[in-house]
């Protein structure tokens, strides 16, 4: 197990190895594998980023995201923010016109109502990198398409085919739509790969995390 300090080095290492990431203007903490970013990014999308990178490091069983997002170049307004969205979700080929946006001081608020997780994620995914953007909040919804069991079954399916998976470690539990995930993995990088899967399933409304990180 690495010490904290060790733990530290490895996170700031990989924030300097991130290209999408200034890791100047961040500072890391590490306590007992739980790490800390503070200072600030040029844009949410790195803001995200940075997290990502931290939460890869081997060791890392947690990450508090302080960060601030300080936006580069000039102000921009929120109607001029949100005409870019609509722009850009409209060009998209994988969101439908039910996902709507509203913006309000930099941040926005993602509705709507989508038929699989990857349509919503994609929604989000694009919001996120558009300049003036300052946080985003993604309430868009999935359509219940499929019982519950089948939902469990597709999901322990698709942990069982992923290499980057200890399936025997993970439980699954489904209920009107809500997925509870629990047991242990052995990084925060496998505990996110698990609810992306379980994401993945159709019908899937909410992912519930309980996994305990264990190096």
């Amino acid at each position: 197990m690495k010490t904290n300090r060790e733990l530290q080095d490895a996170v700031i290492d990989e924030l300097r190895w991130e290209p999408r990431v200034d890791a100047s203007a961040i500072g890391v903490s590490a306590i007992a594998g739980s790490v800390t970013l503070t200072g600030h990014a040029s844009s949410y999308a790195q803001k995200l980023d940075a997290v990502r990178a931290a939460e890869r490091v081997d060791g890392v069983t947690a990450v508090a995201d302080e960060l601030e997002v300080h936006l580069s170049g000039d102000p921009r307004d929120d109607a001029d923010v949100a005409k870019a969205i609509a722009d850009a979700l409209k060009w998209s080929s994988t969101v439908p016109t039910t996902v709507h946006a509203e913006v309000t001081s930099g941040w926005v608020n993602l509705t709507g109502e989508v038929d699989w997780s990857y349509q919503r994620d994609d929604a989000f995914g694009i919001v996120q990198g558009v300049k003036g953007v300052m946080g985003v909040t993604n309430r868009v919804t999935l359509k219940p398409t499929t019982s519950p069991v089948a939902v469990e079954d597709e999901i322990r399916d698709a942990f069982e085919r992923n290499a980057d998976l200890d399936a025997d470690g993970i439980s699954v539990s489904v209920s009107d739509g809500k997925v509870e995930l629990s047991g242990q993995v052995h990084s925060l990088h496998e505990a996110n790969i698990a609810e992306s899967a379980a994401w993945s399933a159709p019908g899937v409304q909410s992912v519930e995390r309980h996994l305990t990180v264990t190096p």
